[in-house]
């Protein structure tokens, strides 16, 4: 998670979240939905007004565990990128 400074809401920063990636051999444990809880409780300690998750993935399971942590599928987002896209695992 990385605290960026912003120019609208007041100057507020906002939190920007991206490669969250849990081991295969510990998912349905909790750690995933804790550490984005824990990126979430620093963004608000560091006056954040919201927290961005960027995620490449596609799949049904992997958005439905973000909306069930709590994120919203609200914005639509584009990027230039200096590398190509990797192929999703």
């Amino acid at each position: 998670m990385i605290v960026i400074p912003n120019l609208t809401r007041g100057g507020a920063p906002y939190a920007l979240i991206e490669n969250v990636v849990t081991d295969a051999g510990h998912r349905n444990e909790g750690l995933g939905k804790a550490i984005l809880k824990a990126a979430t409780d620093r963004a608000w300690a560091a006056g954040c007004y919201k927290a961005m998750l960027m995620t490449g993935s596609k799949k049904p399971s992997t958005l439905a565990f973000y909306e069930a942590a709590g994120f919203e599928q609200s914005k639509t987002g584009f990027q230039a990128r200096r590398l190509p896209v990797r192929a999703e695992q």
